[in-house]
């Protein structure tokens, strides 16, 4: 028998960042898949500023940036009846524009899933972790102790298993969250869609070194059509009328249908792939069950209007990773994996509403969104969300700020302070951090060496410098202030004054996050 502290099964954008964050942590960590490699497709192209801000923790980010011409550059996306012809709406007409740098110190980027999975693989496996392919799940069982695992490999041979906990990154049907009997609420499948990856010349039809994405309502279909990290390829999704199925697509209808998209009658475009998939908006009624923790699809199916699904993926997979790797090193105890659902299920609940919202101005006029929440903000849900759980000591009910105008309040992000040297973020995502302004640097040091935990102290003025004079007004410290920042970058804690006890303060606080 086999043994892991963790088994992720699942080698998507959610399955594989949560292997690089649990092996970035020195936990022992198994990840399957059932699939012989990383994806082919570019599915989920686009990084937000706080993707970003995580990949930078793995120490990718710049890779990610590096790995096209597009991946760092602009975005067009764009409702028209073809790529030439009437323009209905232009809903964004260039990210560049907008200026997130009170916000974050991190850049958009625009990389596809299929290069994106690669440089994640590459890094897990740096970090220690044992990824497999062409490796599935067959069946699972639980205890109070650990869960045990049958997996099955390519070649028929079977390998049993213990693990301390399951990590369910295997999708939008997950066969685990089936077995544990967790339930999905929401709209269910709304569309299906035929998809096609193809190589072709479109001459200046699309804008080049961006990524130009366009929302098509053509008078014979609807779908999309963006460009790709591959020069020359891209991605046409268009619409399964009633009553059809993949089958009714063979390729000269889908020529066809990319002829019509592109207005290029004579086009000959080479088809690399083709798919059909369900667009779809499910949310489930539980986020773990015992010892396991859905993640990613396997958490939410989400429509891709927005492009916050592979964002929120990721997200999924650093927040389930640094708790577990918190448990596992015994700095926590099992009640900080509560703070797992707690945080990530409204996230994921107003990803979905939003997108619905996003696919109903886009695509789909006729969507009947009755009884689905409004939509959010993208930026506030981006960079401006906040997490109430356990594992944050909150000070008010507010669920979302202005990203631009941070307020250092408990649950939303750190603020991103400039400093003479970079940034306040460049102290986050190896451990915890109390930023202060004076009286807190032996108590961190005396709090440190009696429990092991990972914490430093960085002090505004000693530590680094506040060339704007911003960062008391941004993190809301005083004199003698603290602020107490998780190893995600969330403010778990702060003390606008001083204490008359900071180390026990300090010991207070953290017993109360960590479930000590």
């Amino acid at each position: 028998m086999e043994r892991a502290d963790v088994l992720v099964v699942g080698a998507g954008l959610a399955g594989l960042s949560a292997s690089v964050f649990l092996a970035l942590g020195g936990v022992d960590v198994l990840t399957v898949e059932r699939h012989p490699g990383t994806s082919l497709h570019p599915r989920a192209s686009g990084q937000t500023p706080r993707t970003m801000e995580l990949y930078r923790f793995a120490g990718i980010d710049r890779k990610v940036l590096g790995v096209s011409e597009r991946a760092s550059q602009g975005l067009r996306i764009t409702v028209a009846a073809s790529l030439s012809g009437p323009v209905f709406h232009r809903i964004v007409e260039d990210l560049g524009e907008v200026d997130l740098s009170a916000a974050t110190a991190a850049p958009w980027g625009m990389a596809g899933q299929d290069v994106v999975e690669p440089i994640l693989l590459e890094r897990a496996r740096e970090a220690g972790a044992d990824v497999r392919f062409s490796t599935e799940l067959v069946s699972f069982t639980q205890d109070d102790d650990g869960v045990t695992a049958v997996l099955r490999s390519r070649t028929g041979s079977e390998t049993t298993v213990r693990a301390s906990y399951l990590v369910a990154a295997d999708g939008g049907r997950s066969r685990i969250r089936e077995a544990l009997g967790i339930g999905t609420s929401g709209l269910g499948a709304i569309a299906q869609s035929i998809g096609v990856v193809f190589d072709a010349d479109l001459g200046d039809r699309l804008l080049p070194g961006v990524t130009d994405l366009f929302y098509l309502q053509h008078a014979e279909f609807t779908g999309a059509l963006v460009n790709t990290d591959v020069p020359g390829r891209y991605v046409c999704a268009v619409d399964i009328g009633p009553g059809e199925t993949a089958d009714d697509f063979p390729e000269e209808r889908l020529v066809h249908l990319i002829r019509g998209a592109t207005d290029l009658p004579d086009l000959e475009p080479k088809i690399q792939w083709t798919g059909a998939w369900e667009m779809a908006a499910r949310v489930a009624d539980r986020f773990a069950a015992g010892r396991v923790f859905l993640v990613g699809d396997a958490a939410k199916v989400t429509p891709p209007t927005g492009g916050m699904g592979g964002n929120t993926a990721v997200g999924d997979g650093h927040d389930i990773a640094w708790k577990l790797t918190a448990v596992l090193r015994g700095d926590a105890g099992p009640g900080l994996l509560d703070s797992y659902e707690a945080e990530r299920r409204p996230i994921a609940e107003m990803v979905v509403s939003t997108s619905l919202h996003n696919a109903k101005e886009r695509m789909m006029p006729d969507l009947d969104l009755t009884g689905v929440a409004p939509p959010v903000d993208q930026l506030a849900l981006t960079l401006g969300f906040r997490y109430r759980s356990g594992a944050v000591l909150t000070e008010d009910d507010d669920l979302l700020e202005n990203p631009v105008e941070p307020s250092g309040r408990p649950g939303f992000r750190a603020p991103h302070v400039p400093t003479a040297t970079g940034s306040t973020w460049d102290f986050l995502g190896h451990g915890w951090v109390v930023f202060g302004t004076g009286g807190w640097r032996d108590a961190v040091a005396e709090v440190r060496a009696e429990t092991g935990i990972a914490l430093e102290y960085r002090e505004c003025g000693a530590d680094f410098d506040d060339p704007d004079g911003v960062f008391r007004a941004r993190f809301g410290l005083g004199d003698g202030g603290a602020s107490l920042v998780r190893p995600d970058g969330i403010v778990a804690w702060r003390c606008p004054g001083g204490a008359a006890d900071p180390a026990a303060t300090l010991w207070d606080v953290l017993a109360r996050v960590l479930s000590r």
